[in-house]
C-alpha cells in the first residue's frame, strides 16, 4: 500500500502531461498460496473474474484518483508486460518509452519521476525549427 500511495502521488504530480493507469493482476502473496508475512490483505488466489474485481476494490480504495483496470484470467497484462508481480511502464502512441525493473526489487518510483521530469522539461523547450532558404 505503501508504493500505491507514492504512486498515487506522482500521479498528481504529473497529472498535466502524463494519464496513470493502474493494471491489478493476479495476488503475489494470495492467502492460500505464498502468504507475505507482511500482507495487508487477506486475498485467496482468484478463482472467478469476480474474485478478482473484489480484490481490485481494494487498490481502488488505496488509489481513488487513479483510473484501475483488472487483468483477465488469463493474465494477457501481466503476460505481454512481464508484469509479475509489479512494474511501471510509459506508453506513448502505442510504443514502450520506459520500461521499469520486475518488481519489487525493481520497481522505482523514483526511476520513474526521474523520466516524467525529463520528458516534461522536453515538452517546455521550446522547440526550434531553421529552415535554410
Amino acid at each position: 500500500m505503501a508504493r500505491l500511495r507514492s504512486f498515487q502521488r506522482l500521479a498528481a504530480h504529473f497529472v498535466d502531461i502524463a494519464d496513470f493507469l493502474l493494471v491489478y493482476i493476479e495476488e503475489a502473496h494470495p492467502s492460500d498460496g505464498w502468504v507475505s508475512s507482511d500482507a495487508a490483505y487477506n486475498i485467496p488466489k482468484h478463482q472467478c473474474l469476480q474474485d478478482r474485481l473484489r480484490a481490485a476494490q481494494l487498490m481502488r480504495e488505496g488509489a481513488p484518483d487513479c483510473p484501475l483496470a483488472v487483468d483477465t484470467m488469463d493474465n494477457a497484462s501481466s503476460a505481454a508486460y512481464g508484469a509479475y508481480f509489479e512494474r511501471l511502464y510509459v506508453i506513448q502512441e502505442e510504443k514502450v518509452m520506459y520500461q521499469g525493473g520486475r518488481g519489487p526489487e525493481g520497481y522505482k518510483i523514483s526511476e520513474l519521476r526521474s523520466w516524467l521530469d525529463q520528458y516534461k522539461t522536453r515538452l517546455q523547450s521550446p522547440s526550434t525549427v531553421v529552415i535554410h532558404v
